[in-house]
């Protein structure tokens, strides 16, 4: 409470003393200085007129470089009233004003290289023991100025810790040995703000830099992380750093420029200066709302939060060095404001003015003299005074360690400003409970805050929203965009591309992409991550996949469904042709049997039965032996079968049609000798299956095109003409005996053994014609499966059509399987010279 009264005494009594003595508070001597460089005001004429080398007068106060200055002038006392940091020492500043202007900063820097007691540079091959005027140097605030001053420095070995200058060249020992600083590099900057523009899913960004070291090295740093990390920069520029009324046109074409792309994310990495030109051009052409992300040298800068109407200009998200509350500074300011308005405390602190000579240290603040706390109250907890005060006590802890200073007292004896530089690079103490350290690039890294401007009945306000140290922490429910729904702007080029897809570039730019899913069989390679890469071929992939794998085999299973159907009607077909062949066993000698061909029926009913065997071929992994002789194997029996029936047909046809014909032919068709014709027609197709085998032989083979996670294996067949001619001979075979019998009178109510082969011949002939369009159809997997199906349907159709008709007359008809009967079926005839042969005939069942 006393210090908020003194401090609305101190606004009343400012309102009546105008004029203060501010501009004599930045000197004091001591037994050690530390030089002091600070933006007190800026310079608003145009350098380039300037023709000599006179005195760059600069009229505008820069109200934030008084309270950093004024903040190195209360660490330093509150450093000479310490009893453990460097007691009995006391410390001297001599504060110098910049004007941001190298100019001006190379004028104050002179002074300080100068001999001690003296105001001149003395030309020497060696400074080792060459005494400065200070004994290190606070300073400069931006990187354009602290380049130029750690050149100048580094010559001499002089300590000089900056608190705000971030530039990453700075961090290059081997160019800066003697510079050091408070602050974290551009790097890490660079590092936070394109962690939060991931955090957002913005990568569809335009990028400015101020036309400075500071905005081109932190814009260069910033594109290189963003490029890697995805984001696409639409639009990068570089606007003027000290913008004047010829860099208008070229601020009004960035702005059309950034119109253009439709972004709606601007991350400007500038000082304020050219910050508050660029928006005032915006604000004046009333363009819309975007989301703007600022780096610490703006994020807080009263420069441009004093632009009428700002908050109109979207969401700012900034980032300011993390830094902490500066324990007493507000009362000391308040009390030096109160303190420089009294007449016989300006007359002590202008005598240390008096005794120096004015030509040599050049312009004073004057300006300073005009402001009062009123002016500055809002500055108080700006967080830069606290790198300011590290920076300060840096240095004090390093002289202390430099003077092996005990408890109580520390020796009094001289200390050159390059014995300091061996314990800046190791220098380790503690402030306020707080840690600090340099590291090896001479920097300190706190990290730093992420604010979001917010507008107030008081004005704007930096609302905290998270932080960031090695990685960014952020609390989003606590921003509030600009958007009617408080949603985040979308601002986007392209989705994340997830695992498995690649990007496609679309329109102008490089970095602007549609992601693809690699497609099956293919896959993203960690190698190539542009292209999807196609899977070996003994390897599959799904959809958006990043590798492969190895394919299943395919073939038929036994244990399938569907060859488990086709394997119980095998079983059944190869029991019913074991009845039936066992029951003409049993009757062999019955004129049935023997009209059917007596053991030449036997004969094919065994081949009939290896036929269906023949089938187990087909199931199961092919190899190479069941390849080349599952064909073959079922030719042959089917062979078998059709030859005893070629038998008899041609029999019936010389019974029926050539009457004339001389005895003899019908031997050779009856009795033994009509084994001979069918070993001489098995035999032919012996040689062509022989033929088959060794020459041109189906061969296991795996296709990988076919399915999408399997191979499959199948049995490929290398001559087509050869399986056409050894399964086209059977087809004659048939061909014959069905014109041989078809044609065969039936006589009323008999059994007709014509008909019998004449409707096998037929079941032959449509099971093909059903296989043939089946085979065609479907899939290749299944084609041997359509295969046995196709045997099994022929198989049970030669059984039905010839041999169950006769099973029947024997077992339920066995009147009719007798020589009476069939000898009284002679007589009957149409013909009687039907009667040479009476077994052609038998009665049939009404």
């Amino acid at each position: 409470m006393a210090r908020l009264l003194l401090l609305y005494l101190s606004f009343g009594y400012s309102a009546v003393h105008s004029r203060t003595c501010m501009s004599a508070q930045f000197t004091k001597p001591g037994d050690y200085t530390l030089g002091g460089l600070f933006p007190l005001t800026m310079n608003i004429m145009n350098l380039s007129n300037r023709v000599e080398p006179t005195v760059v007068v600069c009229e505008r106060l820069y109200t934030t470089g008084l309270i950093w200055a004024l903040g190195m002038k209360f660490a330093i006392e509150k450093i000479n009233n310490s009893t453990s940091l460097l007691p009995g020492i006391e410390l001297g500043y001599d504060i110098h004003d910049t004007c941001l202007e190298p100019v001006v900063t190379i004028q104050s820097s002179l002074l300080f290289l100068t001999q001690k007691g003296s105001t001149g540079i003395k030309v020497l091959c060696n400074y080792t023991d060459y005494q400065t005027q200070v004994t290190a140097v606070i300073g400069p605030y931006v990187s354009d100025l602290a380049l130029i001053t750690a050149k100048l420095f580094g010559f001499f070995l002089l300590p000089q810790v900056s608190y705000g200058a971030t530039s990453e060249k700075l961090s290059q020992e081997d160019y800066y040995p003697s510079f050091f600083r408070t602050v974290p590099s551009d790097m890490k900057q660079s590092e936070a703000l394109v962690q939060l523009l991931d955090k957002f899913d913005w990568n569809w960004i335009a990028a400015l830099g101020s036309e400075d070291e500071y905005g081109r090295e932190g814009l260069s740093s910033f594109s290189t992380l963003a490029t890697e990390q995805g984001i696409c920069i639409a639009y990068e520029a570089l606007i003027p750093a000290d913008p004047s009324a010829q860099d208008l046109r070229k601020l009004e074409k960035i702005i059309k420029n950034i119109n253009e792309t439709q972004v709606n994310v601007i991350v400007l990495f500038s000082v304020d200066r050219p910050v508050k030109a660029l928006l005032e051009l915006w604000l004046s052409h009333g363009l819309s709302p975007k989301v703007w992300v600022a780096t610490e040298a703006w994020a807080m800068s009263d420069i441009v939060t004093a632009i009428p109407n700002i908050h109109t200009i979207g969401t700012v998200i900034g980032f300011t060095i993390k830094g902490g509350h500066v324990p007493g500074f507000q009362d000391y300011v308040t009390d030096l404001f109160a303190s420089v308005q009294q007449k016989s405390f300006c007359q002590a602190a202008q005598q240390p003015s008096n005794d120096t000579d004015a030509a040599v240290l050049g312009p004073q603040c004057e300006q300073c003299n005009d402001v009062s706390l009123q002016n500055v109250s809002h500055l108080l907890e700006h967080q830069q005074v606290y790198t300011v005060y590290v920076a300060v006590y840096s240095m004090a802890h390093a002289l202390h360690q430099a003077l092996g200073c005990m408890e109580r007292a520390c020796p009094k004896v001289t200390i050159k400003s390059w014995q300091l530089l061996e314990v800046m690079k190791t220098l380790q103490f503690t402030l306020d409970n707080q840690s600090f350290q340099m590291d090896g690039c001479h920097s300190m890294n706190h990290g730093y805050d992420v604010v979001v401007w917010s507008r107030q009945p008081g004005g704007l306000q930096y609302i905290p929203v998270g932080d960031y140290w090695e990685s960014l922490q952020l609390n989003t429910a606590q921003i509030r965009f600009h958007t009617v729904d408080n949603q985040k702007p979308v601002s986007t080029c392209f989705q994340h591309c997830e695992s498995g897809q690649i990007k496609r570039v679309k329109g102008f730019h490089l970095c602007c992409y549609d992601c693809i899913d690699c497609g099956e069989n293919t896959y993203q390679s960690a190698k190539e991550a542009l292209f999807c890469s196609a899977c070996p071929e003994h390897q599959w992939s799904p959809v958006r996949s990043t590798q492969c794998y190895d394919r299943s085999e395919r073939y038929l299973f036994w244990d399938e469904p569907l060859i488990i159907g086709l394997l119980v009607l095998m079983v059944f077909i190869m029991v019913l042709t074991i009845l039936v062949t066992g029951l003409f066993i049993k009757h062999l000698n019955t004129p049935m049997v023997q009209a059917s061909g007596g053991s030449r029926s036997i004969f094919a009913l065994i081949s009939l039965l290896l036929m269906c065997l023949s089938l187990c071929l087909h199931i199961g992994k092919p190899t190479t032996v069941s390849c080349s002789i599952q064909q073959p194997f079922y030719a042959l029996c089917l062979c078998g079968c059709f030859s005893t029936f070629l038998v008899k047909s041609l029999e019936i046809v010389l019974l029926t049609e050539f009457k004339s014909s001389p005895e003899s032919f019908l031997l050779w068709l009856t009795q033994k000798r009509a084994w001979l014709v069918i070993a001489l027609v098995c035999l032919t197709e012996s040689l062509l299956c022989f033929w088959y085998v060794y020459a041109v032989p189906s061969r296991p083979g795996n296709n990988y095109k076919l399915l999408n996670s399997q191979v499959l294996i199948q049995c490929n067949i290398q001559s087509w003409f050869a399986f056409i001619l050894i399964h086209s001979y059977n087809g004659g075979l048939a061909f014959v005996c069905f014109l041989c019998t078809f044609m065969v009178q039936t006589p009323a109510k008999k059994y007709n053994v014509a008909r019998g082969i004449t409707f096998s011949m037929l079941a032959f002939f449509v099971t093909w014609i059903i296989f043939v369009t089946t085979y065609s159809t479907v899939e290749p997997v299944q084609q041997p499966a359509a295969q046995i199906f196709g045997v099994l349907l022929c198989t049970l159709g030669v059984l039905a059509s010839y041999y169950i008709p006769k099973c029947y007359i024997i077992l339920f008809k066995p009147e009719w399987n007798t020589v009476a009967y069939f000898q009284n079926y002679a007589k009957e005839g149409p013909h009687e010279e039907d009667s040479r042969k009476p077994d052609l005939f038998c009665a049939a069942g009404n």
